[in-house]
């Protein structure tokens, strides 16, 4: 698995646009949320790195990842923002739960984006175990917030540079 081989949060190869001129809101669940707190504090530091200021960040919590999705949409539905986040974990279990809850969040926050014609991320961990979650949440594979706050200033340029 490529994952085994590097830190997926490492953008020193890549450029970042300044995120200044950019409004975003973060949705957090608060299911797992020794995990999600670690996704958020990785989104919300990056978006400051990148420009962001604090007064444009926007944060929002919810009671599980099946919940990001309505949160996504009221969020865009009364907020003026550029990109919605959406950080969540779900943890396989012993039962489907798991296949429907990350199909659904992955399809939710793909009808948000395409609803409001606005970039919303999927920063959820799909992960068999706490560990595997521990490793994407700031340890040895980096921190998926990181990934999602990237994701989001990207395409939120991108918006931009459209519209002009």
């Amino acid at each position: 698995m490529a994952t085994q081989l590097k830190n997926l949060s490492d953008f020193s190869n890549t450029t970042i646009p300044n995120a200044g001129a950019y409004r975003f809101g973060i949705v957090v669940a608060e299911w797992n949320a020794k995990i999600t707190g670690a996704l958020y504090e990785g989104a919300y530091q990056s978006l400051l790195d990148n420009g962001t200021l604090d007064e444009n960040i926007f944060t929002y919590t919810v009671p599980g990842s099946f919940e990001l999705t309505s949160g996504a949409d009221l969020l865009l539905q009364h907020k003026n923002l550029d990109a919605v986040i959406c950080l969540g974990c779900v943890i396989q279990g012993e039962t489907r739960h798991f296949d429907f809850i990350c199909a659904a969040v992955a399809n939710g926050v793909t009808n948000v984006a395409v609803k409001h014609l606005k970039p919303v991320i999927f920063g959820v961990l799909t992960t068999d175990n706490e560990q595997q979650a521990i490793d994407r949440a700031g340890g040895k594979y980096g921190n998926k917030g990181v990934e999602a706050a990237v994701t989001a200033i990207k395409m939120a340029d991108l918006a931009n540079q459209l519209k002009n």
